[in-house]
Order: C-alpha cells, then sequence, then structure tokens
C-alpha cells in the first residue's frame, strides 16, 4: 500500500534528495510524500521498483500512444542504435516523418523538427514574430504550452489573481520579467464576444494566438466551432498568424485536433506521440511561414539548431508509431475513451458523489464537480476539491491505477475492454472510500 516507508521507491526518493532538488528532476512526476519508481513498462502496464504493477493510464503524459515497449517501435529504435544515434548531419528518417506529417495534418506543408514540445512553441511563437515583425503573442488562460516563459503566463491562474472581466496577465514562476507580462494577452477560452474584443484592442501588435483544442488545464473541453470560426476569421482579418499547439491532441486522429474540429491554422505544434516513446516535437505551418527558418539564402530570419534535433532514433521510432495509428487504431482508442468517460461518470453516479468525467478521444479528465464546464474558470478546483483528487488519485494507485495527480488520464493501443472494466472498476470503490472516510 502506498505510502510505505519501508518501500523501495521511498529509499530512491531519500537518496534522490542528496543529488536532485527536492528529489525530483519533473515536478510532473512529484507526488507527496515519495513518487513511485518506475521499473519496466510492458503493453499498458508498468511495473515499479517494488514489485506492484499498474495499468498505466497516464502513458508518461499522453506521450505513449502504443503503451510500453511495443515490440515494433523498440525493432525500429535498435536497428537505428546499431547503425548510430546522431550525427553533425541529416538523416533520410527525418525526411520521411516530416512527408508523413504534411500528409496527415492539414496545417502543415513544412516541418521544423525540435527535443521536445516546449522547443517546438517556443520556436513556432519566433517564428511568427519574425514573419509578422509584431512582439505580442495572445494565449488561452490556463491553458498548458510547456515551460517558455511567455508561453507559460497565466497556467495557473487563481480567483485572487486572474482578473474579472478582462483575465490579468499572471506569472507561472517567480521572476518572469515585468516585459513578459506586457507581451501576453490572456483570453478566455470559448468566449467568442470578449476574446475578439481583446484580439481587436491589441491587433496591431499581435504576432500570433496561440491556442490548444483541447486544453488540458482548461477542463480537456473541446472549442467550440463558434470559437474556431471567430479566431480563425479575425487572426486572418488582422494579419494575426493561428497557432494550433497539437502536442498533446495529435492523438485524436491522424489530422490531430484541428482535423477533428475543423480549422487550419497558420503554424501547428507538434510532439509526444510523435516520438515513439523518444524526445521529440516540431513545429510545421504554411511554407511561406516557415521559410523564416531557410538557410539556404544566408543568415535565416529565425536561426534553429538542436544538437539532437531530427535525432534518427526518434525520427525512425516516430515513424513507426505514427504508421502503426491507422484507422482501426484510432477507432479503438475512441472508443475506449468513450467506454472509460461512460463508466467513470456511471461511477460517480453511484457513489453519491459530484464529478464528471470530461475529454475526447483517448483523452480524459475527471472533475470533482458537477457543474457543466467551459472554460479555466469552470474547471479550477477549489482548495477542497484539489485535496480531494490527490486523495483519489492514491486510492488508485493503491488500486493498481496510474493516472495524474490532477485527474488526468490518456490511453494506449494495448488496452483491451477489461482494462477500461478494471479502471472503472476501481474508480466506483475510491470514491466509495473517499465517501466513508468523509473526504467527499
Amino acid at each position: 500500500m502506498y505510502p510505505d516507508s519501508s518501500s523501495r521507491s521511498q529509499a530512491l526518493h531519500t537518496r534522490a534528495k542528496r543529488s536532485l532538488p527536492g528529489g525530483n528532476t519533473r515536478t510532473t512526476v512529484y507526488l507527496s510524500p515519495y513518487p513511485v519508481y518506475a521499473a519496466r513498462g510492458a503493453g499498458c502496464r508498468v511495473h515499479d521498483v517494488d514489485g506492484n504493477v499498474l495499468i498505466d493510464c497516464i502513458n508518461n503524459f499522453t506521450a505513449l500512444i502504443h503503451g510500453h515497449a511495443h515490440p515494433a517501435l523498440a525493432a525500429a529504435a535498435h536497428r537505428q542504435i546499431d547503425l548510430g544515434t546522431s550525427f553533425g548531419m541529416p538523416t533520410e528518417s527525418e525526411i520521411m516523418l516530416a512527408e508523413l506529417l504534411a500528409e496527415r495534418v492539414p496545417g502543415i506543408e513544412q516541418v521544423r523538427f525540435t527535443n521536445s514540445g516546449t522547443e517546438a512553441v517556443m520556436m513556432a511563437l519566433k517564428a511568427a514574430r519574425a514573419y509578422t515583425g509584431r512582439p505580442k503573442i495572445a494565449k488561452v488562460e490556463g491553458a498548458y504550452h510547456g515551460s517558455y516563459d511567455y508561453a507559460e503566463i497565466s497556467l495557473d491562474a487563481a480567483p485572487d489573481n486572474w482578473g474579472d472581466a478582462v483575465p490579468a496577465s499572471v506569472p507561472y514562476a517567480r521572476g518572469t520579467p515585468q516585459g513578459v507580462l506586457a507581451d501576453v494577452v490572456v483570453l478566455p477560452f470559448n468566449d467568442c464576444e470578449a476574446t475578439e474584443a481583446l484580439l481587436r484592442r491589441h491587433g496591431a501588435s499581435l504576432a500570433g494566438v496561440l491556442v490548444d483544442l483541447l486544453p488540458n488545464r482548461v477542463g480537456l473541453i473541446p472549442a467550440t466551432p463558434a470559437y474556431l470560426e471567430m479566431l480563425r476569421r479575425v487572426t486572418r482579418e488582422l494579419g494575426i498568424l493561428l497557432i494550433v499547439d497539437e502536442v498533446i491532441s495529435l492523438r485524436l486522429g491522424p489530422g490531430g485536433a484541428q482535423a477533428r474540429l475543423g480549422v487550419q491554422p497558420d503554424l501547428t505544434t507538434v510532439g509526444k506521440i510523435m516520438g515513439g516513446g523518444f524526445p521529440v516535437g516540431g513545429v510545421g505551418g504554411r511554407a511561406d511561414v516557415m521559410a523564416v527558418f531557410d538557410p539556404s539564402g544566408g543568415r535565416p530570419a529565425v536561426p534553429h539548431g538542436g544538437t539532437f534535433s531530427a535525432n534518427p532514433v526518434s525520427m525512425v521510432a516516430g515513424l513507426a508509431a505514427m504508421q502503426l495509428l491507422d484507422g482501426e487504431a484510432y477507432q479503438r482508442l475512441d472508443r475506449h475513451g468513450e467506454m472509460l468517460r461512460q463508466g467513470l461518470n456511471r461511477a460517480f453516479a453511484d457513489a453519491g458523489v459530484a464529478g464528471q468525467a470530461t475529454g475526447l478521444g483517448s483523452l480524459i479528465k475527471l472533475h470533482l464537480k458537477a457543474a457543466p464546464i467551459a472554460n479555466y474558470r469552470d474547471a479550477f478546483p477549489t482548495p477542497e476539491q484539489g485535496r480531494a483528487m490527490a486523495r483519489f488519485n492514491r486510492e488508485m494507485l493503491n488500486r493498481g491505477i496510474l493516472m495524474a495527480g490532477y485527474g488526468l488520464m490518456a490511453l494506449s493501443t494495448p488496452m483491451q475492454d477489461a482494462d477500461i472494466e478494471q479502471i472503472v472498476q476501481a474508480a466506483h470503490e475510491a470514491l466509495m472510500a473517499l465517501r466513508r472516510e468523509e473526504v467527499l
């Protein structure tokens, strides 16, 4: 049972604190009083260092769409490792993956590869500034786009600082320069009137609008058709680039969320599932916009390097992962996602707990509130709800289910109906346990 002071995970965490700040190198995987350490994974299950076996419902924060150690991906990576892991030269593998993305994703004609989604967003914003000659960007309140300081403004704004009718620009990291705050316009998600007014007010200085079409921290609620129509119409009119962040949502279908929801951006950022389990990112878009990276005529408008960008291990594993995602795979992921959402909502109802499961396709978000959610402020948990979600996560862990501590789940292709049923049963038991303890 977690926590266990005699566990190997606890011992490893104690050891880690001597060489890592807080014993941690990735805030997202920290768990109090100690994180659970992985030993190995196979399919949709992960084995921890204490011998426990968990159904993996987070899959390295949505990256492992084929689960762990998929034979085809492992074979592709092993073949490339034998040939070399990285070179100070390009390889054919980057062309092949770029061609696949351009064929599948509506908003991509050309691609520039990076090592992470954060880097992809950073380069997309730099490209927008270079292309338009304007300094500012706009982004949705509460949306996560990686660790670039401009992109993380108002990531975790709270009622005491998020502003009233017009969202305030709230720093995420202490020490964020005032100039960064001044250059980010924060938009209310799915509010067409207020967002259009802000875009028109700042339009002459806006280089790009950065939007996730299914933002996790905004409740995993999709952008409405009206909101997307407004964004595309107004950005075109004002000469602002529309940048869609598909780092997570690329898993929603061959063309990502933009194809599923019907919008074609000027720039698209991609990553996670595209690396087949290895570090990857990319920014793609219209050829005329992507020309800011072109070095063939001399120094480009946006110079871009990266020692491991487009490394062939990530490229070949990523190509194999994407090729495995055919129509049947997406249909199965969608079916399991809907099956899990319905099962979780039944579990809330049967346990008499106010809550809901939202999301689309293979992405699921749990909320300990029953009121309809349309934006970040609707989804924002109270302190009591946050503490209850942390307890729920612990109860799920002790029933063999690994999920994000804030309620996010991401499914994988190896999952079967029986796995979904086991997750739902664990959730029902966890909710009942919290009811008995009067946590909920």
